[in-house]
């Protein structure tokens, strides 16, 4: 009998043999017609859903810290993974079981032929790795049981899969261009397709957003009887400062004041995504008019962890490692490298997917870096080391080219180390984040540089 970890990994070989994540239509229909066969496993828990540009996995990470604080049972459903798929569906704050994740598969199965068969009689194609991926979920958190599941949308918003489930709260982190080949060119454009997780009667909450996008968020909302709040407005982070390890917040909240709030998490960016995600937990318990008891709420900050985001990795020298693959988390990264840290010199191990603003994410970074590493993401997908250096170069930015990540960490690494207050981030590319994570504890990074 195969072992649970071979039955887990067969479910993810099953699941790359369809279209990737890549490929994605606008038609949510499918994934509904396979959800209905199921009985609907989505509508057994209440549902955060979130969507937005940059911030939606660190914010989906801390509502499901704060509701776990509440002692509810949570799911937690984000992508991408960086080292494993079983990451991307959590369970009580753990990725999902060999077993579970296998155990739910058994039960999808058997009805995913009878829809594709249904597709192919209508000239469709059949169900994508993130439609399957997406009920693989629900079933999972359905059988775990749940109580909330913190539902990450996978990209866009009305047309998602993730859209088949009704969010009682629906969370918007900031909105900017990205993917506009299937979204839009524009702020709002992108934000209407976003705005299509606000269902009837809902509460929404929203990160700060540019004027068009707020236009957008308030008519829907308001064309579906939802409430709606935005940070700056009615909630806000009204404080933030630095503390060891990562900040200090003070948070005025929908129904109450949080002074002074330790957060684990590097980066001014993080502070906001904490009241964002604050105002979030308000809403589903309590209806926004009971605020977060102190206790509860330490805990569920204190316990927020966001892998790949500003992630500390190495010391002696200092590296961390940061998933920033558009501008806007590009942006986010600057200001922390300059703000959230003490050192003089950053030496940036870069590597880019092909399908991403590398030109944007480099004019973005290359003022904050002394030397760039640029390198190449382990993927079909990823935009040539060269191309990047070429880019580094126009940008005025000193540049080497390394042919993978070891060759070019070690490179950073030795120069971090060869002088006082220098340090290494590696960004560019989720996958490029999940191959460092791995890397550095595989070498051990933090035993220090080998002199």
């Amino acid at each position: 009998m195969s072992s649970d970890r071979e039955r887990a990994d067969a479910v993810y070989t099953a699941l790359l043999e369809r279209a990737g994540e890549r490929w994605v239509q606008p038609r949510k229909e499918r994934t509904a017609r396979l959800l209905e066969l199921m009985d609907d496993p989505q509508k057994t828990y209440r549902v955060v859903h979130i969507t937005g540009t940059n911030g939606k996995t660190s914010t989906a990470r801390m509502i499901e810290s704060l509701l776990r604080a509440h002692g509810l049972r949570t799911g937690l459903f984000t992508s991408p993974h960086l080292e494993r798929f079983t990451e991307r569906i959590m369970i009580d704050g753990q990725p999902i079981g060999d077993a579970a994740v296998a155990d739910a598969w058994d039960e999808v199965e058997p009805f995913v032929g009878i829809v594709d068969a249904e597709l192919e009689a209508g000239g469709d194609a059949p169900l994508t790795f993130f439609e399957l991926l997406t009920v693989l979920a629900f079933v999972a958190c359905a059988d775990a049981p749940i109580d909330v599941l913190v539902l990450e949308v996978g990209m866009g918003g009305s047309w998602d899969s993730t859209n088949t489930a009704d969010g009682d709260v629906a969370v918007f982190a900031p909105i900017d261009l990205d993917h506009a080949d299937r979204l839009g060119g524009t702020i709002a454009q992108i934000a209407e397709v976003k705005a299509g997780i606000i269902k009837d009667g809902a509460a929404v909450v929203s990160s700060r957003q540019t004027p068009e996008a707020e236009a957008v968020l308030r008519r829907v909302a308001a064309e579906h009887g939802a409430t709606i709040a935005f940070e700056g407005q009615e909630f806000a982070l009204a404080e933030q400062r630095l503390a060891i390890g990562g900040q200090q917040i003070t948070v005025r909240g929908l129904a109450g004041q949080y002074r002074e709030e330790y957060l684990p998490l590097y980066g001014a960016h993080q502070g906001f995504n904490a009241a964002l995600a604050i105002a979030a937990v308000e809403s589903l318990i309590g209806g926004a008019q009971h605020a977060i008891v102190g206790d509860v709420l330490a805990e569920g900050l204190q316990g927020a962890t966001s892998p790949g985001r500003l992630q500390l990795l190495g010391i002696a020298p200092t590296v961390v490692v940061d998933a920033a693959h558009n501008p806007h988390g590009a942006r986010a990264l600057a200001e922390a490298l300059r703000d959230s840290f003490d050192f003089d010199e950053w030496g940036l191990v870069l590597g880019v997917l092909g399908d991403k603003d590398a030109a944007g994410i480099v004019q973005t970074l290359v003022p904050s870096v002394q030397h760039v590493f640029a390198t190449a993401p382990d993927s079909d997908r990823a935009s040539d080391a060269d191309a990047i250096a070429d880019l580094v170069e126009q940008a005025g930015g000193r540049v080497t080219v390394h042919p993978s990540l070891s060759d070019a960490a070690d490179a950073a690494r030795e120069w971090a180390a060869s002088a006082d207050r220098r340090a290494v981030v590696i960004a560019g590319s989720v996958v490029l984040a999940g191959e460092a994570i791995a890397l550095a504890a595989e070498e051990d990074w933090k035993s220090g540089w080998r002199s």
